[in-house]
């Protein structure tokens, strides 16, 4: 089972279900952590999406009524190994699990507003993929040509792929209008 990466590095793996299981027992302690806050978090980015490549980092979406009362159970998060990083950008804090002292990154947790358009976003996107496969495929194929561009620094990789996710995004969400 591969899962995690170095900061600032980039290469994909083929889908694994190890990142599933992964992904289903942080779910499992984000919600033990947050009890009572009636939180929404599903596993989201390219190792949700089943027929593609991906960086073995789990990416896990949480929507919340009030991003302060997560701040303020931060150390339970951290009991668990989620430690909160910073408030990424306005209404979206960033916590992290790895092994910190290799620099490695395994699961990459967004908390974000509930209802917000980066929730709905984030959802549309990996259910288009997912019921998509020519345009997962095509996402896939942009990944790879990516990573051979700039395996050694994320920022550009990422960078390098939003125009992509913002097209393929405003047509998840024209289909899936209702859906979240």
């Amino acid at each position: 089972m591969s899962i995690g990466m170095k900061r600032g590095t980039v290469f994909l793996e083929e889908h694994q279900t190890a990142w599933e299981e992964s992904a289903r027992t942080v779910i499992n302690d984000i919600q033990s952590a947050l009890d009572g806050l009636n939180a929404d978090v599903q596993h989201i980015g390219s190792t949700s999406v089943k027929s593609i490549k991906a960086k073995p980092i789990i990416d896990i979406a949480v929507a919340v009524n009030d991003l302060d009362e997560v701040i303020a159970r931060n150390e339970t998060l951290a009991e668990r190994g989620i430690i909160f990083r910073f408030d990424e950008r306005p209404e979206h804090l960033l916590y992290v699990k790895g092994d910190f002292e290799k620099d490695t990154r395994t699961h990459h947790i967004h908390v974000i507003p509930k209802g917000s358009e980066e929730w709905k976003n984030y959802l549309c996107f990996r259910d288009y993929l997912n019921e998509k496969l020519s345009i997962a495929k095509e996402y896939e194929a942009l990944k790879l040509e990516l990573c051979e561009k700039y395996g050694n620094d994320r920022n550009a990789y990422t960078d390098a792929k939003e125009d992509f996710i913002r097209r393929v995004t405003a047509d998840a969400r024209k289909k899936y209008a209702d859906r979240y």
